[in-house]
């Protein structure tokens, strides 16, 4: 367990973890000439249950309240700290917002120098320390009178804490690395040093990790855990790390980094989060609201966008978080909020997407993902999420900091269905597949000439959108379920045959007799026919082009189409042609003066067959291609 000191500058912090544990956490030359607690100082101790608990001291003075942040991450208990003769003061106010922010629980009030103060005060300071605790995460926590000058009460204390140790839960340390950096150094004959919490996962000698957000690769050299040296550091556990690599310095690792298995390094600059404000605050947070931000040691500038109107004090509220620097965070990772001139703290909350976009954030499906990803348990989040939209799985494990091998259990539990490599509700897969049909059913309709749809046009209109790839997939299980029929790039439903419209078919009536009459193998041309109808030449065109694509038509040369019939009947002319040369090789005129259409005319049907294959020209003669008489059945 590692407990965090809290409480106003100057009420006994350091003197009564000194107490606890024979160490004084003040480190530096400063600290003891001034008498003053300046940074982060750490003390471990055996309380008496056989395991070491660790402690944090923090420093009580305003101005140093982001180094108490850094050091409030990742604490499991709270050591409030309240001198009898001061009482409640302001810093003992925001410490306790703090720890209330954060989600602080569990923790102890300790009701310092009470040696100072006769029994009427110490019973008025406990009843004001009540009512300031009242609707907290810590409203009914102990209250316990000490001294660390005399020790009375530190007995208690020490028991009180030794069986919180006792009800402490072992964090889960089956999840991969996380480690909050709030110290970094150089020991003499080791290297680079840096010491932090164990978010989660563990850490072995000779693991290869990353340092976040940077993307130093470094190996872990030595482990000490809770203050003693280790082959392993746990979930939990404050820990102090060697590393070694390329470029792993003192300098290139600050507080705020984050040492994590590689597969998690993927920093953000735009987070959506909760945020929730308090009640101490004067004004709304509107859009584009300046911050500093804070998350486990990590101090970082922000601009905060409300996504559903703006938050007002002692509410609470989506909002994006635009960072002027990338973080390691992961979903679910506390945050809070100060003002920039570090005077106050504004609010805080919880990290629920490290990808939101930075466009149509605030529309009501992105409002409906952000509340399904409010759940702490994975399965139940992604059960909310996948019925909204499809679920990258990589990503939602990755920014849960969770392993692969957690997606069976976590998908069995959402009740989900797989669609690639991304994740459905059953009820959003089966409106995909009915949103599919419907969309074919009504193209088809609109579009009765077109034998279907192109794939990307549909992928785009469908509400439930898949990325190119997986839509693909999804295609394919369809189309080998019989819903429908890929043809190339384009789509249709089984059944579906491309048909003119009722205005096309009725143009093609007008034009069919002029080609299939006696001027069959000379019919007019497209402009022939618009003069003719008194109609734009783009419309007739189009519509014998669409024939074509029906097999209704060929079109011979530019704007000139015969009947697909005509053009079966002009093939058996030319087979007869042929069949009647000596050596089978024959003339473009001995073709025209059997169908009688003139030289231009009857060189473009010619020209047409070699295109086709059906005869091999050479020179001004042609003859019939033997390995071709499968065209035109002939």
């Amino acid at each position: 367990m590692i407990v965090g000191t809290a409480g106003h500058i100057d009420h006994g912090k350091t003197a009564l973890i000194k107490a606890l544990t024979g160490t004084d956490p003040d480190r530096l030359a400063e600290e003891k000439a001034r008498g003053i607690t300046i940074d982060l100082g750490f003390a471990y101790a055996d309380l008496g249950g056989g395991t070491i608990t660790g402690f944090v001291d923090v420093p009580g003075h305003e101005r140093l309240l982001h180094t108490m942040l850094a050091g409030a991450g990742g604490i499991d208990f709270a050591l409030l700290v309240v001198a009898a003769n001061d009482g409640i003061m302001p810093q003992t106010c925001e410490h306790l917002a703090v720890l209330d922010l954060l989600g602080i629980t569990r923790g102890v009030v300790a009701l310092t120098k009470i040696d100072l103060v006769d029994p009427q005060r110490r019973t008025e300071v406990t009843a004001r320390i009540r009512t300031t605790l009242a609707g907290t995460g810590l409203g009914t926590a102990p209250i316990i009178p000490v001294s660390a000058q005399s020790g009375e009460g530190i007995p208690a204390l020490r028991s009180a804490l030794a069986e919180a140790e006792s009800e402490s839960t072992v964090r889960d340390h089956a999840g991969l690395l996380r480690f909050s950096v709030d110290r970094s150094f150089t020991l003499p004959g080791a290297g680079t040093v840096v010491t932090g919490m164990m978010l989660s996962g563990q850490v072995r000698l000779d693991d290869v990790v990353t340092v976040s957000p940077s993307g130093l690769t470094a190996r872990v050299r030595g482990i000490h855990a809770q203050s003693r040296r280790a082959t392993e550091g746990l979930a939990g556990q404050r820990c102090a790390l060697n590393l070694a690599g390329d470029r792993v310095t003192k300098d290139a690792l600050r507080r705020g980094d984050i040492v994590l298995s590689p597969p998690l390094h993927a920093p953000s600059d735009r987070i959506d989060a909760v945020l929730c404000v308090l009640a101490s605050e004067t004004k709304a947070i509107g859009t584009w609201f300046p911050a500093r931000l804070h998350s486990h040691a990590a101090e970082v500038g922000a601009r905060v966008v409300p996504l559903d109107g703006p938050v007002s004090p002692g509410g609470e509220g989506f909002v994006q978080l635009v960072l002027d620097r990338p973080v390691a965070a992961v979903i679910g990772d506390r945050f809070i909020l100060r003002d920039t001139s570090a005077s106050r703290t504004i609010g805080g909350g919880r990290f629920l997407d490290l990808r939101p976009p930075a466009r149509k954030r605030g529309t009501p499906e992105r409002l409906a993902c952000l509340s399904a990803a409010r759940s702490t348990e994975p399965a139940v989040a992604l059960s909310g999420l996948a019925a909204i939209a499809p679920v990258d799985l990589a990503v939602f494990l990755r920014d849960r900091g969770l392993a692969e091998s957690a997606q069976p259990g976590i998908l069995d539990a959402a009740n989900a269905e797989t669609v690639g490599a991304f994740a459905l509700s059953s009820k959003a897969l089966g409106r995909l597949q009915a949103d599919l049909v419907e969309h074919l059913a009504a193209f088809h309709a609109d579009n009765p000439d077109l034998a279907g749809i192109g794939r990307e046009r549909l992928r785009l209109a469908l509400p439930l959108r898949l990325p190119k790839d997986t839509f693909l997939t999804f295609l394919k299980t369809e189309a080998a379920a019989g819903c429908v029929v890929l043809d190339g790039a384009f789509l249709r439903l089984p059944g579906h045959a491309a048909r003119l419209s009722a205005a096309d078919e009725g143009l093609w009536d007008r034009v069919k007799p002029h080609l299939l009459g006696e001027g069959r193998f000379r019919p007019p041309r497209v402009r022939d026919f618009a003069e003719s109808f008194g109609m734009d030449e783009r419309a007739v065109r189009r519509m014998l082009k669409l024939t074509q694509k029906l097999g209704r038509t060929d079109q011979i040369a530019h704007d000139h189409f015969f009947a697909r019939e005509v053009v079966k009947e002009m093939a058996a002319i030319v087979h007869g042609v042929a069949a009647q040369a000596e050596d089978g090789w024959f003339t473009a005129p001995a073709f025209r003066d059997r169908v009688h259409n003139g030289r231009k005319v009857a060189i473009e049907i010619l020209d047409f067959f070699d295109r086709l294959g059906l005869t091999l020209r050479k020179g001004d003669l042609r003859r019939i291609n033997p390995h071709r008489s499968d065209l035109f059945d002939l």
